[in-house]
């Protein structure tokens, strides 16, 4: 399917020269003089790059091929990681460089989402927030009770959080993926 500048909008996949990109920032422009133009900014889904890009009327842009598939993580083996298609029990070894930053939430056997695009994995999306244990973070000291107080905390993946001083060592936390921050300890 093809839209034109009339179906543009903010949140809208498109495809444009065979990547894939999504749309962050839509603006309708009605100039005194001339036909109106629509500029928006796309973010690539391949690569993080940000695009911006003015559409006229008769300009088109293609639907990309999108599919997300929930996947299971399974282990990195030094140089993969390695997931597992829930459905069809097929494996998928992904780079570093193709998993990128969401390396950091991920634990063996984790559910997380992987977007294809015409067939090959482009991204991973780990859950909004997910449980961790708390690997090695410095030990309280007596009178270390301000609430605004916080210390780093090294998570079993070996992401590095700050937590409150009342979080030990051996605890399990819930920590917002998104932002990288702690939201609270699991009884």
């Amino acid at each position: 399917m093809a839209y034109s500048m009339g179906d543009l909008k903010k949140g809208l996949k498109v495809e444009l020269e065979g990547i894939p990109y999504r749309i962050t920032e839509y603006q309708h422009v009605k100039p005194g003089k001339g036909a109106a133009f629509v500029r928006v900014k796309m973010k690539s889904f391949l690569d993080g790059r940000v695009l911006e890009k003015t559409f006229h009327a008769g300009d088109k842009c293609e639907e990309p091929n999108l599919q997300e598939r929930s996947i299971q993580f399974l282990y990195h083996d030094g140089d993969y990681f390695q997931f597992m298609d829930n459905e069809n029990y097929e494996q998928i070894g992904l780079s570093e460089e193709q998993v990128g930053e969401v390396a950091k939430w991920m634990i063996d056997g984790m559910a997380v989402s992987i977007l294809f695009h015409n067939g090959k994995a482009i991204t991973v999306n780990v859950p909004q927030t997910v449980e961790l244990k708390i690997t090695e973070t410095p030990p309280n000291f007596k009178g270390d009770t301000t609430s605004a107080g916080k210390k780093p905390a090294t998570l079993e993946t070996g992401a590095v959080v700050q937590v409150p001083y009342h979080v030990l060592e051996g605890d399990v936390i819930r920590v917002n993926t998104e932002i990288g921050e702690y939201l609270d300890k699991v009884k």
